[in-house]
């Protein structure tokens, strides 16, 4: 009778979400921001610490563009993937900025069309996509419009979109309501994470504003100097 075979041990599954495994980033060889977390799908984790603490310095190299003044080392895995020297277009890594921009050349329904899938192919099916996107944040007919025209609001809402129907499996918010009015910030905060939150999309926030980490709900980390 032949021995029978162990069985080989199930693999561990990749981690899902946002890794980042061993991050150090330097500029000039002094030291400037280090991370080692992991942000699960649908989960907002919140950087918090002042300007010129490296924060938005760790968005780029997650995303992809890195200052080359900077050096780095350390893992982003992005479901389970290592992403960490794939091009920013690769990453599909969604980044949200302070301010909108939108291309002001282009319609708000170009914008968003702009940053479709091309998955997502003929005309109709583009233009059914946007008007999908545009419903989804109470826009729908702003198609032809032109970004000029739009409130404050609107352009942030419009952004949101144009990174949500690039279909990013996670997404980086770099100070994204830090512009807006009082009531208006407390509109955009629930809009950005409970629409992350119901696509299962890791969120990494960096921000200074404790009530922006106080409504992700998160997990803080508190990078300012002494804390």
């Amino acid at each position: 009778m032949r021995d029978a075979k162990p069985t080989p041990a199930p693999e561990t599954p990749p981690p899902a979400g946002l890794v980042f495994d061993g991050v150090r980033i330097a500029r000039q060889g002094v030291p400037l921001i280090a991370l080692d977390a992991r942000v699960a799908p649908g989960e907002v984790l919140t950087l918090m610490g002042p300007s010129g603490i490296g924060k938005s310095t760790l968005l780029a190299y997650a995303a992809g563009f890195l200052d080359p003044a900077f050096s780095a080392q350390g893992r982003v895995l992005v479901g389970g993937r290592d992403v960490t020297d794939l091009p920013a277009h690769r990453r599909h890594v969604g980044l949200l900025f302070q301010d909108p921009l939108l291309f002001p050349h282009l319609s708000v329904g170009d914008n968003l069309a702009f940053a479709l899938p091309e998955a997502i192919r003929g005309r109709s099916a583009r233009r059914d996509a946007v008007h999908q996107a545009l419903s989804e944040v109470e826009l729908g007919g702003y198609d032809a419009r032109d970004p000029a025209t739009l409130s404050g609001g609107q352009k942030a809402r419009i952004a949101l979109m144009r990174v949500l129907v690039s279909e990013p499996r996670a997404l980086l918010l770099d100070e994204p309501f830090s512009k807006l009015d009082t009531g208006l910030k407390a509109q955009m905060r629930d809009l950005v994470f409970g629409k992350a939150r119901r696509r299962g999309l890791p969120v990494l926030l960096v921000t200074h504003d404790r009530d922006d980490a106080a409504a992700a709900g998160g997990p803080i980390i508190d990078l300012s100097p002494g804390a």
